[in-house]
């Protein structure tokens, strides 16, 4: 005898329960729609007392968009939760608007987390998200991080993103919601055939694909994504983080397979950048087939350079050239600086900066001398903190080898 399935919100609550049972305080973002409306009736009603803030995130790409954010408000208020509408301002026309979209929507709810506290935020992604996600990039050739299921929760933009409802279908949210008397705004733009996701989503019906199987196959993915990255983080255990760079024994990362090594450079890339996404996997292909040469490579900027039995991965200088000058407290993504004065800023030493300075006898090479930080005032240079310690000037890294092996382990 077949059980029913358990009910869906019982499902998301444990979701939360193991998610962000810790949490005092807990963000979810709502735009209108079945998946996220239930996922916001269903945290009022987990909250037991925790804050809970629900933010809509207002592209302006079609018309309505913020009549649906008040719809959105006027829910929330009736939950008591606090609403606010976050508005994308697009500066430029994007090649790719929903990818930009997403990032924006993405930075947007960020910026709003951090000015209230929160440490994460909850998305409505379902089990269908996760079989049209695969199905998206299996079109597009992706590798296992690719094809793997979506984590539920994330790391990126400095917060933490919450996914409570993978386990759960589109359609018996629906259902749940109907049960209830409680409406949704349902997207045109869910029927424009224009968008990737909507033709795959047709797709996947027309040919009676099971969307919950299509999930699983995604979840099984991601277990052998898992195993890769403890063995890469195993790989990982010798690698020496030092003055902002990160070392490598060569002969492990060369015997270790491709993937392995994809890892791990796209890793220490990402820990030298702090970039939220990693470099394109063609990129990293070429840039490892150059390393086997034993060529010196940049990556999305970084400089690689093999060095007799290590492997030393560090800031292009040129990029770093290119980082805005800073007034504190971090610059370029990568430094921590403290006791700036007036009219003082951190730009990169360049190399015309080195014959001013002792690099030599900083244990640095000529590019990682060249890409550290510099304390300048107008022209006039006053100090390279990395090189010679200059009085009243403190500067760190803002990542340290717990980060870079995190990294390792990122999905």
């Amino acid at each position: 005898m077949n059980r029913p399935a358990p009910d869906p919100a019982a499902r998301i609550r444990a979701a939360l329960d193991r998610l962000a049972g810790d949490l005092p305080a807990l963000g979810v973002a709502v735009s209108g729609g079945g998946d996220s409306v239930a996922l916001m009736h269903v945290l009022a009603d987990w909250a037991r007392g925790r804050r809970v803030l629900v933010a809509t995130v207002d592209h302006g790409l079609r018309p309505g968009s913020g009549d649906e954010a008040r719809s959105v408000a006027r829910a929330a208020k009736a939950l008591e939760l606090p609403h606010v509408t976050l508005l994308w301002r697009r500066d430029t026309e994007a090649g790719n608007l929903m990818a930009a979209a997403r990032d924006a929507r993405l930075r947007l709810l960020s910026g709003w987390a951090q000015r209230n506290d929160l440490r994460a935020v909850a998305l409505g992604h379902t089990a269908d998200d996760q079989a049209e996600t695969l199905m998206m990039r299996l079109a597009r050739g992706s590798g296992i991080d690719g094809l793997a299921a979506m984590a539920e929760w994330r790391d990126a933009f400095g917060v933490q993103w919450l996914r409570p409802m993978l386990g759960v279908g589109r359609a018996e949210l629906r259902d749940w919601l109907s049960a209830r008397g409680i409406g949704w705004i349902d997207d045109a733009s869910n029927e424009n055939a224009d968008f990737e996701r909507i033709r795959i989503r047709r797709a996947i019906a027309e040919c009676g694909l099971d969307s919950a199987a299509l999930a699983r196959a995604a979840t099984h993915i991601g277990e052998a994504r898992d195993a890769l990255s403890h063995f890469a983080a195993a790989a990982a255990e010798d690698a020496i983080v030092a003055q902002g760079s990160i070392i490598l024994p060569r002969r492990p990362f060369s015997d270790a397979p491709s993937e392995i090594r994809r890892r791990l450079l796209v890793a220490a890339c990402r820990w030298i950048t702090g970039a939220d996404y990693p470099p394109r996997r063609a990129t990293v292909l070429h840039a490892l087939a150059a390393l086997a040469a034993g060529s010196r490579v940049t990556l999305d900027g970084a400089l690689i350079e093999p060095s007799g039995d290590r492997l030393r991965i560090m800031r292009e200088p040129a990029a770093a050239a290119r980082a805005p000058a800073s007034t504190g407290p971090v610059w370029d993504n990568r430094w921590q600086v403290e006791g700036l004065r007036p009219g003082q800023q951190v730009t990169a030493l360049g190399l015309q900066g080195l014959s001013q300075q002792p690099w030599r006898g900083a244990g640095l090479t000529r590019d990682e001398a060249a890409a550290s930080p510099a304390i300048r005032e107008g022209q006039r240079l006053v100090a390279a903190p990395l090189l010679r310690s200059a009085a009243g000037h403190r500067l760190w890294p803002v990542r340290g080898a717990a980060e870079f092996r995190r990294l390792v382990m990122a999905h």
